[in-house]
């Protein structure tokens, strides 16, 4: 450990030689890099929202490029603030959920890793990188990778304006602060002195345009990370009540308090790049826009869910690309106004990318290539000192070349507040793969076509499966990617004081190609039974043996009825007919017979159809097991 700390203080000190020295160069670019907290990459309206209002980022698009398969490096935040940070893969930095994180559960069946609960002070930030170039560096917002000992100044920030351990701003309205351990009033960091009801949002912005104003004849970094438009979800009155207050339609963009959020966001980005014109600063400034994770499309607190990601599936916290692909939008000079990247890229792209914009070195090469990304690199071994997973962009962005073609990677050991379960991930060109930790069940995508279909029992893709599992395995070896262990104190399903059993969709495993868990919230069911070999099984405890009566709650939507449905734990067999309810989300709860255990212990249900005469045999949310009186 020594001698490898010896040659990490080494390289790290050539690094920084080479970065003075290419200080004295020619005038440097200036980089702004907006990053928003949960924001969804159907959000905007250069993304094909007709709902909220983002004309400034619209224009945005119309002076820069587009990216159409940006991703964030995990589904939730603290982790792709991580790999922005640092251009590594969250498995590598073993920080891979928000921080503090979620702890473990008895409904969880895998224990979570032991994860960092910091950015550690050993990595190099790209702020360090340029501050050793001569550039000023500022923090503008949420931090979210550490508290006293490890906030942004720690990591090469010359100003920090309201970044602290949280994950959730203290508050939307001033006074800005909260409450601390003591239960005093405390104060966001810079943000002591603010009027009543000054918005957050509008606070920030006017934050960083102090600091660009202050800079503007000096190179300068400026990492603006709103709160905005995380939850709790708080906008001004007067911008809500321009958004209709729409009900009845589930799984459509109707948030009108989210929306407003979106236009204050919107306004601060136009502050901005206003800003810059009025400077004249525009044509030497690099600005990227982006989030760091899908939108919450889940119920997680008042108002919600935030947005819909349609036509993507799922959000945040899942490794489906609702929760893990994100709007990208970059503009500087040499950058073609009006231009559209179809490549696929991920957040630990951005610190070689803007090295490279520099003309500044990296130091030490990425992982298995030099600096300049031209080939695809492979994973580097574990602790190899100031590895780089991220390749340059600078050459797409220019217009002169884009990096060779390689696979992305995801690593999320974790259960997520929105419903996701632990796994992880492989794009390879245009095929994903996803493998889930619990049962080793995978699933593969054409993204070309989305991810309604599952490709991974099809005979065809038998080696295409095989060698994507291989290359993400090898992955996680090689960046030495933390492992979940079995939860000793799993307890599935277990048994209520009234002796009541409850089996929720959601905890279901599932088997065969299409039935899934859907988690949105006018759905929350097992649903997309299509193919008549799927099923589903629970595991459930009984502590009071006896006699249970089963009760389901399902729903059929109109020409699907008819189909015979097995429910069985063991020798004993439960038949049912399904009969139409209307819709598939019209749920209706039927008794459909006895079963009787006779001592206490684990057991497991198995539900498989019979026969399916209709195109879907049934939604299921639920199955209950009621002790009889």
């Amino acid at each position: 450990m020594k001698s490898l700390s010896s040659l990490r203080s080494a390289l790290l000190l050539v690094a920084l030689i080479a970065l003075q020295l290419f200080a004295t160069a020619a005038p440097k670019p200036n980089f702004i890099f907006i990053l928003i907290d949960d924001l969804g990459a159907s959000d905007l309206g250069c993304y094909g929202s007709k709902f909220y209002r983002t004309p400034n980022l619209d224009r945005f698009a119309t002076q820069g490029m587009k990216f159409t398969d940006a991703y964030a490096a995990c589904p939730v935040c603290s982790p792709t603030r991580a790999s922005i940070m640092t251009g590594k893969y969250p498995g590598r930095l073993h920080l891979t959920d928000w921080l503090p994180g979620r702890g473990d559960r008895p409904d969880q069946r895998l224990a979570r890793p032991i994860i960092n609960q910091q950015l550690a002070l050993g990595e190099v930030t790209i702020a360090e990188r340029l501050k050793a170039a001569g550039y000023v560096t500022a923090h503008v917002g949420k931090w979210h990778l550490g508290g006293e000992g490890f906030e942004p100044q720690k990591q090469g920030f010359d100003i920090n304006i309201a970044g602290d351990s949280t994950g959730t701003p203290r508050s939307y309205f001033a006074p800005f602060g909260g409450k601390g351990k003591d239960g005093k009033f405390v104060a966001m960091t810079g943000l002591a002195q603010a009027k009543d009801g000054e918005y957050l949002t509008d606070r920030l912005t006017t934050e960083a345009e102090k600091i660009i104003a202050a800079n503007k004849d000096k190179p300068f970094f400026l990492y603006f990370a709103h709160y905005a438009v995380h939850t709790p979800l708080r906008a001004k009155a007067d911008y809500i009540a321009k958004y209709p207050q729409v009900t009845g339609k589930a799984g459509q963009q109707t948030n009108a308090i989210y929306a407003a959020m979106m236009e204050s966001m919107d306004e601060s980005v136009g502050r901005i790049l206003k800003q810059l014109d009025d400077l004249k600063l525009t044509d030497n400034t690099y600005v990227f826009f982006t989030s760091d994770n899908g939108g919450l499309a889940t119920l997680e607190g008042p108002s919600t869910p935030a947005t819909i990601n349609s036509p993507l599936r799922e959000g945040k916290g899942y490794l489906y690309e609702g929760g893990i692909r994100v709007p990208l939008l970059v503009r500087g000079p040499g950058i073609k106004p009006g231009s559209t990247a179809t490549n696929a890229m991920s957040s630990v792209d951005y610190l070689p990318t803007i090295m490279d914009l520099a003309g500044l070195p990296l130091g030490v090469p990425p992982s298995g290539g030099p600096a300049s990304g031209a080939k695809s690199p492979e994973p580097a071994e574990a602790g190899t000192p100031n590895v780089i997973d991220g390749v340059t962009l600078a050459g797409l962005l220019k217009g002169t070349g884009a990096p060779a073609a390689r696979p992305l990677f995801w690593h999320y050991p974790h259960y997520s507040n929105q419903g996701g379960k632990p796994g992880g991930a492989i794009r390879d060109g245009d095929f994903k793969l996803i493998e889930f930790y619990e049962t080793g069940r995978v699933e593969l995508f054409d993204l070309k076509s989305g991810e309604n279909r599952n490709l991974a029992e099809d005979p065809t893709h038998t080696a295409r499966v095989k060698g994507m599992v291989g290359k993400l395995d090898r992955w996680r070896i090689a960046t030495g990617a933390q492992m979940m262990q079995p939860n000793p104190g799993y307890r599935p399903s277990p048994q209520a004081a009234d002796g009541t059993i409850t089996m929720l969709g959601k905890h279901a495993d599932v088997f065969g190609a299409m039935l899934r868990f859907e988690p949105l919230p006018h759905k929350n069911t097992l649903g997309y039974w299509v193919n008549p070999t799927d099923w589903a099984s629970w595991d459930f405890e009984v502590v009071k043996p006896g006699k249970f009566t089963m009760e389901i709650t399902y729903g059929c939507g109109n020409g699907s009825g008819g189909s015979e449905v097995e429910f069985a734990v063991g020798a004993q067999k439960l038949l049912f007919k399904v009969e139409q309810t209307g819709g598939f989300q019209a749920f209706v709860k039927r008794d459909i017979g006895e079963l009787i255990f006779d001592k206490p212990g684990r057991y497991t249900l198995t539900v498989k159809p019979k026969s399916k005469p209709g195109p879907v045999v049934m939604d299921l949310p639920q199955v209950v097991l009621r002790a009889a009186k």
